[in-house]
């Protein structure tokens, strides 16, 4: 038995679900209608064919990405953080978890054109933590860019690295003291899993203070 009531945003909120899960080809007009529990002229009546529906869930997706916001390290109050430095790193680590969240959405935003459109909010973000700083012209629009890119390309890696199969020999087997013996601790460092959210954090943070220095040499 079809639903009797169903509204645009459950629409979008079941088809974003099953687009991140399973990727945009998963998704059909009569999977959505059975996930939903009702008929397909239902669907098609609240966001038109499968193209409009794709077309909306990219829109909705610019949208949620554009609300970022500098948070604390513990995803308290926007707009938390002393500094203007703690505020940028605040506003990579809420970059890099909502991208990491919605890769397919994401890849469907790129296809479109409008990745520049979804990052703009978020480089209006790092402008005003940059100024904050003291930085100006130039100086501050490579700043800005460079964590950009920072967080999009550590990403990339780590995706990356996430889909790669198995590695042998592994890093463990690689890295074993002999390897180093020179410097042990390093080998036996190497040889355990790589912690992305500590690595992430220490780059983005060397990054930043480095951009910020007052001692950096002007362009």
């Amino acid at each position: 038995m079809s639903r009797s009531t169903l509204t645009r945003t459950e629409v979008l909120d079941a088809a974003a679900s099953l687009v991140k899960q399973h990727g945009p080809a998963a998704l059909t007009m009569r999977k959505l209608a059975a996930e939903l529990g009702t008929a397909v002229t239902s669907i098609y009546w609240h966001v038109g064919n499968r193209e409009s529906l794709l077309d909306a869930l990219v829109e909705r997706t610019v949208e949620e990405m554009g609300a970022i916001l500098p948070q604390t390290a513990s995803g308290g109050t926007p707009g938390a953080g002393r500094t203007p430095a703690e505020r940028i790193l605040s506003v990579a680590r809420v970059l890099r978890r909502e991208l990491r969240a919605r890769p397919h959405l994401i890849a469907m935003v790129h296809e479109r054109g409008l990745t520049e459109r979804m990052f703009l909010p978020a480089q209006q973000a790092l402008v005003h933590e940059v100024h904050a700083a003291g930085l100006r012209g130039a100086r501050a629009a490579d700043a800005v860019r460079a964590v950009q890119f920072q967080i999009v390309g550590f990403l990339l890696v780590e995706r990356n690295r996430e889909r790669s199969p198995a590695q042998s020999p592994a890093e463990s087997e690689l890295w074993d003291p002999a390897a180093a013996p020179h410097d042990p601790a390093l080998a036996r460092a190497l040889a355990r899993p790589a912690d992305p959210e500590r690595l992430f954090l220490l780059s983005v943070r060397a990054l930043v203070q480095a951009l910020l220095s007052p001692s950096a040499p002007p362009r």
